[in-house]
């Protein structure tokens, strides 16, 4: 009782084709393939518009100026203290 045997599925086709009668199905299989068909080169636009466009150039007076932030040049070496003179350095 479980499953459908081969003449439980002919019964079934039979009875949809006499309902829906056999144009209808072949123009319900035509559509679904004309849909198919649309749907494929759909995606193959979405394809194309997702490719980046080649860079445009600007003319000069309308390039964008660059304000990225650059580190500070390297700071010059300090020199270290002369030593103390000879009046500063307490005697023992």
């Amino acid at each position: 009782m479980g499953g459908l045997s081969l003449w439980h599925w002919l019964v079934v086709i039979i009875l949809v084709m006499l309902l829906f009668g056999r144009g209808r199905i072949s123009d319900l299989m035509g559509d679904l393939g004309k849909g198919m068909k649309s749907f494929k080169e759909g995606m193959a636009d979405e394809n194309e518009k997702a490719r980046p466009a080649e860079p445009r150039q600007l003319p000069r007076e309308q390039r964008p100026i660059d304000i990225t932030p650059t580190a500070p040049p390297p700071a010059e070496p300090v020199a270290p203290p002369p030593p103390p003179s000879g009046d500063e350095t307490p005697r023992g």
